[in-house]
């Protein structure tokens, strides 16, 4: 099942014939987006109210440990469940050096997304198909941001809505995107780029009973320009009723040593692969969202052009953070 992340590519000075010198976080869990920094809202920007349909990659859970007594299966059940209300806040950080260059900065501005979210159990046969048993529909309400220009841009994008197919086990196996119809492209590329970090951040449960000190993994492979296998390590802290604490560790490698460049623009080879994250997540089984937490992650990579002495070099960080409203 392949994702269909959009991918931002930077041209920087013409360091060899036919080398592209591409800034793609690769480690950003949403992918790279085609947004650029500069997010003042340009007037030729058009209007568009067609469904982006995401899928997402699959999951392998593996318990490792199934922690004390009393244990059971945690699974979703929020047909009973009222509307839930949760901010989600995500950050992007990216600097890219080529040799000794200056370095330039690729980040994107913070995100804060408001949304309201319920269940359905009628599940369309597309979503059905990836296995999904909910569908949790969301309103976007009016998202924010410290840049003003993005801010402006988010303006449109209000009364926007998604919807997430996912298991009972909280799996998310694909993300349906459908933006107002006077959004721009800048607020909407921003709106992908934040749900995409929250599905990829997202923890499901394994479907062996568990309990208090349980240890279990997800094994998922992000898809953004470089194959990446990530490996999510969670441990179950703490259990009341049906509301679990949640630490998570994420750790990411490279399937390849080889970063095939877009557009056929040739290879690099991947010299150093760092990406690790660490965080808390607040989980109420009766809810189709976390109502607590975060994940920060980052890591560095060096990556060197096999026809010439060329290094390029990249820092990068995200954050994702979950609070109730």
């Amino acid at each position: 099942m392949k994702s269909t992340f959009r991918i931002r590519t930077v041209r920087s000075g013409t360091v060899r014939s036919g080398f592209l010198a591409a800034c793609c976080a690769v480690a950003l869990v949403a992918g790279c987006s085609s947004t650029d920094t500069d997010t003042d809202p340009a007037p030729e920007q058009a209007a568009s109210s067609n469904e982006v349909t995401i899928a997402v990659t699959p999951t392998t859970t593996t318990v490792v440990d199934p922690g004390a007594e009393p244990r059971r299966v945690l699974a979703f059940d929020t047909s009973d469940s009222d509307e839930q209300n949760v901010d989600l806040t995500t950050t992007s950080t990216v600097s890219q050096q080529i040799n000794n260059d200056a370095p330039q900065d690729f980040s994107s501005p913070e995100l804060t997304v408001p949304l309201s979210a319920s269940t359905s159990d009628a599940v369309p046969d597309d979503d059905a198909a990836t296995g999904a048993t909910r569908s949790v529909e969301l309103t976007i309400g009016a998202a924010t941001s410290p840049d003003e220009g993005l801010t402006d841009a988010l303006s449109a994008s209000e009364s926007s809505t998604a919807r997430l197919a996912t298991t009972d086990s909280g799996a998310i196996t694909a993300l349906h995107i459908t933006p107002a119809d006077a959004a721009l492209d800048t607020a909407r590329a921003a709106i992908e780029r934040s749900l995409n970090a929250a599905v990829y951040r997202s923890v499901d449960f394994p479907d062996a009973e568990v309990g208090v000190g349980a240890v279990w993994t997800v094994e998922q492979q992000v898809l953004s320009g470089i194959t990446l296998n990530q490996r999510t390590t969670v441990t179950l802290r703490a259990l009341d009723g049906d509301r679990a604490t949640l630490d998570v560790a994420i750790t990411q490698t490279p399937e390849s040593t080889t970063w095939n460049l877009p557009d056929d623009s040739g290879t690099l080879n991947i010299a150093t692969y760092t990406f690790t994250g660490s965080g808390t997540l607040e989980v109420d089984l009766t809810r189709p969202l976390p109502v607590g937490g975060s994940i920060t992650a980052g890591g560095e990579q060096m990556y060197t052009d096999p026809d010439s002495t060329t290094v390029l070099r990249q820092t990068v960080g995200d954050s994702i953070t979950w609070a109730a409203r």
